[in-house]
């Protein structure tokens, strides 16, 4: 079956098992690997990506949930060669150790951002469940508020 969306600004047309993850398509067949799987139930939130702009968890979404949708990942976050707030803000208050879950928490902030420009601790709680197996979850908040002042 034929699968077509436009990832990172790019159309593509995938003749793939439409039950196939989005996750695995993203990463083994259009190799953009900066988004990661972490548990594979959608808990974790390390495989995260935005479609229409909205946070979706993609180890358990088959691909043909996003057929005729456009999807940003990691990779297409940035704009004209500038980072994206978010990226700005992680890197100023040094977020990250190992990495491993940035990506995903990235794009989650990034939609939160979008839906809440300026988000109160509590909206920020309710909706970033992603988890950080380093514990970086204070800087994560500062660098959330640093982001929302910037944008």
């Amino acid at each position: 079956m034929a699968i077509r969306c436009i990832v990172n600004g790019r159309e593509s047309t995938l003749d793939i098992d439409p039950d196939t993850p989005l996750l695995w398509v993203i990463r083994d067949t259009l190799g953009l690997t900066g988004t990661k799987f972490g548990c594979g139930i959608a808990e974790c939130g390390a495989c995260t990506l935005l479609v229409n702009g909205r946070a979706l968890r993609s180890c358990m979404t088959p691909v043909s949930a996003v057929d005729g949708e456009s999807i940003t990942t990691i990779e297409g976050l940035a704009r004209d060669g500038a980072r994206h707030p978010v990226q700005a803000a992680w890197i100023a208050n040094q977020v990250p150790q190992c990495g491993y879950c940035q990506s995903g928490m990235i794009m989650a902030v990034a939609s939160l951002l979008d839906e809440h420009p300026h988000p109160t601790d509590a909206e920020i709680d309710a909706s970033i469940t992603n988890i950080c197996r380093c514990g970086t979850f204070v800087r994560v908040r500062r660098a959330i508020h640093a982001a929302a002042r910037a944008k």
